[in-house]
């Protein structure tokens, strides 16, 4: 069984009764195993190391302490909330590469807004992907919010375009744009997604309000690639992690928030509909050092 964040510094900081190189080079590689990046573990490092540099003698408890500071310290900021009154329709395009739960992170959150009272429709604009179509019609149907699709192999930005253009007219208060998964090299990329954004743009003049990117929290640093890939194609605004319903590898959202500085909106925390929640950085840090799971 893999061991939990604070079970690696635990480890890393058990039976020493000083903090020398030592202790910070173990704490380092339980930082890096927990997948928070190398740059955001040197950071903490040396933030750790100056700290202590005045006192080389401290308990078990003072060091979890401190480090619990530094990781606080950096998720300050990591959390904010859709302002879905301030345009209507609001458009959010969900981006994210194939397999990280893209789709059923726009079931959940079609569910979840249409619970609220909001009328929601979702555009099914990846439509290179086999399937992808269907699978996006089944959340929807279960959400039971409407769609607009085209056949496979249909121009995303027309999609895009047309969703945006029915939800304006039916009065919809929130869209979700399913996007091509695909990541071939990044100027692919930029050019599909650009022509998403104009296209959307042209039926409702102030979208997108959100680009969502969609990321397995589970992948470590493949995670960090697509994040890099994706923020130099588009102005990414904010994060979902899936697969967060444990925190052996918790470290990668300290490590996204601090390298690239988009704000975490959601976590998926399992594969029903409602098992997605808003980021609470408070709450997951004390998770990380609580050994709780995010539920």
């Amino acid at each position: 069984m893999a061991l939990s964040f604070f079970q690696k510094i635990s480890r890393a900081i058990a039976g020493r009764s000083r903090v020398d190189d030592d202790t910070l080079d173990a704490i380092e590689e339980a930082l890096i195993e927990s997948d928070m990046g190398v740059d955001t573990t040197l950071k903490v490092i040396d933030a750790l190391e100056e700290r202590v540099s005045r006192d080389k003698y401290m308990s078990r408890e003072e060091l979890t302490g401190m480090l619990r500071e530094e990781i606080e310290a950096l998720m300050a900021g990591a959390q904010r909330e859709f302002d879905m009154d301030s345009s209507k329709p609001y458009v959010i395009l969900v981006v994210g590469v194939n397999g990280v739960g893209k789709t059923t992170t726009i079931g959940k959150l079609a569910s979840r807004f249409a619970a609220e009272g909001r009328k929601v429709m979702i555009g099914a604009a990846d439509t290179f992907r086999a399937a992808a179509v269907d699978q996006i019609t089944v959340w929807a149907e279960r959400a039971g919010v409407d769609i607009v699709k085209q056949q496979m192999g249909s121009d995303p930005a027309a999609v895009a375009f047309d969703t945006a253009r029915s939800a304006a007219a039916k009065g919809a208060d929130v869209v979700l744009i399913d996007t091509a998964g695909r990541l071939h090299n990044r100027i692919d990329l930029m050019n599909e997604l650009t022509k998403i954004r104009n296209s959307v743009r042209k039926a409702v003049a102030t979208a997108p309000n959100e680009v969502l990117l969609v990321l397995d929290a589970s992948t470590g640093q493949n995670a960090f690639q697509q994040a890099k890939e994706f923020a130099r194609a588009t102005d990414i605004t904010s994060l979902a992690l899936t697969k967060m319903d444990g925190t052996a590898k918790g470290g990668v959202a300290v490590g996204l928030v601090d390298q690239f500085g988009i704000p975490i909106r959601f976590l998926g925390v399992g594969e029903g509909i409602n098992d997605i929640k808003d980021f609470d950085s408070k709450e997951y840090v004390a998770a990380l050092f609580d050994e709780n799971e995010i539920k």
